[in-house]
């Protein structure tokens, strides 16, 4: 909350005049059930009263800051660093926008070109670009880019990938004349006979996301071998954050890896900003979209940096660019490298492991209650999936009143899987929040 805005009510009126709006149609996209009546402060009060007023308003909202999280489907609350927004707000970072002269932008050029070389490692792929708006947008702009390089017109994506990804994706796919079809899971993961009955000489790509939707540990070997029999590259939509413990895309024989990078670096923020990474094997390099920053030498023969391979809309034609995406998301990029730095291989390790150790301690407890039975039986990362003998929403709900953010209703976006409770654990909660959870869960 910005504690003083200095505009007057005649400059509001010019501002407004200026582009054509009344206060009013300002907002008129806002549906008439959502808008505030009014925040209850007289029209003549001091600014601390006013100031706490506010505050008791806003502390009506369930922030994760004051509340245990059990809730992720996509974001979680993990601990960030205090150095990492120490680092984040120097000014020099926060107003640089594209780095499009190297002369005077080298400290922005060189964190994007660490970012992307943490990416690759994490990865195991060769080349990595920066600016992609979140996961979903990264992964349908892999799926167009695949079938750029394969010539084919049709992507297959499992049915266990994260279903707004998968909605983007439908998007992309409607305006770029390529079609999306699905495949189903088994037991959560995905269903390998389903891919091979599926897969034929159109298709560009097989899509995974490992761990899935569901929490669920992929066996991305196989999918690899089903999508290269079939002639098609393979894509994995991975969370970065467990790849200090699980095997890389890039050993498994993946071409793409994309993935929403959240859960390094970006608090949750409501949504948004968030950051997706994009990286792949050599041979896809001239067709990637993005901006990829690289490394070269000045005429003084000193380490320098430079944006390359601009195929941007910016730098050639329209149609001929290999992506519309224009933002420039480098400070989500600063804030990923700076965590994975600070962290460090170890510290990546071992936030892993205790996701690791800490899901599998909440999925025993809430299974022992007799309240909930596992919904699959594949090996979990730090998410995972239970049947609960009631009403989820009523559970929530329960819940939130004892200041715990609950699981993720599964039946929301799977009606086969009514409910279904997708419970998130990530390193920050503690034994007595988990324990306090199991407990209230059983009571509801």
């Amino acid at each position: 909350m910005n504690p003083y805005i200095p505009n007057t009510p005649e400059q509001r009126e010019e501002m407004l005049s200026s582009i054509g709006l009344t206060y009013g149609e300002l907002f008129a996209s806002v549906p008439e059930s959502l808008r505030a009546k009014g925040l209850g402060i007289p029209e003549a009060v001091c600014e601390f009263e006013a100031e706490k007023r506010l505050k008791s308003l806003a502390e009506k909202n369930a922030s994760a800051q004051d509340y245990a999280c059990f809730l992720g489907a996509g974001a979680y609350d993990v601990y960030l660093p205090a150095a990492l927004d120490a680092l984040l707000s120097r000014q020099e970072f926060y107003t640089a926008y594209t780095p499009y002269q190297p002369e005077i932008s080298q400290g922005t050029l060189q964190a994007v070109f660490e970012y992307q070389s943490m990416i690759c490692e994490l990865t195991g792929m060769d080349v990595s670009n920066a600016s992609m708006y979140d996961g979903a947008s990264a992964l349908a702009e892999a799926a167009m880019m695949a079938c750029g390089a394969a010539g084919r017109s049709e992507v297959l994506v499992a049915r266990s990938v994260n279903p707004r990804s998968r909605e983007v994706l439908k998007t992309y796919g409607r305006f770029k004349g390529v079609r999306v079809t699905e495949f189903g899971y088994k037991d959560g993961a995905f269903d390998a006979e389903d891919v091979e009955k599926k897969i034929g000489p159109d298709t560009a790509a097989v899509i995974i996301q490992n761990p899935n939707f569901f929490g669920i540990i992929e066996d991305i070997g196989e999918a690899a071998r089903i999508a290269h029999s079939g002639g098609a590259l393979f894509i994995v939509c991975c969370d970065p954050a467990s790849l200090s413990v699980l095997k890389s895309p890039g050993e498994a024989g993946a071409d793409i890896a994309v993935g929403e990078g959240q859960s390094v670096g970006s608090p949750l923020s409501f949504g948004g900003p968030y950051l997706g990474f994009f990286a792949a094997k050599e041979s896809l390099l001239r067709r990637m979209p993005g901006r990829i920053v690289g490394q070269t030498e000045d005429r003084n023969g000193k380490r320098c940096f430079v944006l390359t391979v601009q195929a941007r809309e910016q730098h050639i034609r329209r149609e001929k660019a290999t992506s519309n995406i224009c933002s420039n998301e480098a400070l989500c990029a600063l804030a990923a490298c700076v965590y994975l730095t600070l962290l460090g291989r170890e510290g990546l390790k071992e936030a892993a492991l205790l996701c690791l150790s800490k899901a599998r301690y909440a999925y025993e407890s809430l299974v022992s209650s007799g309240r909930f039975e596992p919904l699959f039986s594949a090996p979990f990362f730090r998410e995972f999936a239970l049947r609960y003998d009631g009403d989820i929403r009523a559970l929530n709900s329960a819940l939130l009143s004892e200041r715990i953010i609950g699981g993720y209703d599964l039946g929301r976006d799977y009606p086969e899987l009514g409910g279904g409770w997708l419970v998130a654990v990530t390193e920050k909660r503690t034994r007595g929040e988990i324990d306090a959870l199991v407990r209230k869960a059983a009571q509801a």
